[in-house]
């Protein structure tokens, strides 16, 4: 049994394990007088799968970006796996976006030069002590999202659908805690986008991934275990989906 498959073992997760908690946190863009993030609270438990929803310019964005470490708060505190990472500089925030964060995004943001295989295999490159097996684990999550026979492919002889699959493996390659997803859906056709949404829900099931997925589309939203709507900067809801 290879390592991908004993991890699919179940392990309920008691309701107070919180993976991640932000406390009043507040982002301002200054320079267009923007204030994108207001004083938003909430907890993320560990497994759990959570939905962004509101309209274009409402804030999804930059929230994810301060719960995936990319940005920082001008305010509140943010802690995630138990570290409060408002107070890590940027060589350990660089750390844990690459032990413990996996990114999918809107655009797929591939490599065009590298193949399949190597476009996975890149955030390996910034987590060195997990390198001796990522050539395993990177053909296992292929085979995983079906693109086993396309490893020695390139974008550009891909469709969209494959590429947002290449970029989920690639997300998922160094064993994160946390997926980040912005919009996965958003340049996919149902079709595909409903066969991504799936795929990240069974990572999260069976991986007891915890996932944070920005959205515009009230399909994708349900399948979360929790919706969040956000309007003008700040959550103005909450509920089981």
């Amino acid at each position: 049994m290879s390592k991908l498959v004993r991890k699919q073992i179940e392990n309920v997760m008691p309701e107070s394990d919180v993976l991640i908690s932000l406390d009043k946190v507040s982002k301002c863009y200054k320079a267009h007088n923007i204030n994108a993030v207001k004083n938003v609270s909430i907890d993320i438990r560990s497994g759990e799968f959570v939905a962004i929803m509101g309209p274009s310019g409402c804030g999804k964005s930059t929230l994810l970006n301060l719960i995936g470490a990319i940005d920082r708060p001008d305010s509140g505190s943010i802690v995630f796996d138990g570290q409060t990472t408002t107070q890590l500089d940027d060589e350990a925030l660089t750390r844990v976006r690459g032990e413990k964060i996996g990114f999918v995004f809107q655009a797929f943001n591939l490599l065009p030069t590298f193949s399949v295989m190597e476009n996975v295999m890149v955030p390996i490159e910034l987590n060195k002590s997990k390198a001796q097996s990522a050539e395993k684990r990177a053909k296992e999550l292929l085979q995983r999202v079906g693109l086993e026979s396309r490893a020695h492919f390139f974008p550009a002889q891909l469709s969209g659908g494959e590429m947002q699959r290449v970029a989920i493996a690639r997300a998922l390659i160094h064993e994160p805690k946390l997926l980040v997803a912005d919009e996965p859906t958003g340049n996919l056709d149902t079709q595909n986008g409903e066969k991504i949404l799936q795929l990240i829900k069974e990572f999260n099931r069976d991986f007891k991934l915890g996932v944070i997925m920005a959205t515009h589309s009230k399909e994708a939203s349900q399948t979360a275990d929790r919706l969040l709507q956000m309007r003008d900067g700040t959550l103005v809801q909450n509920e089981s989906t």
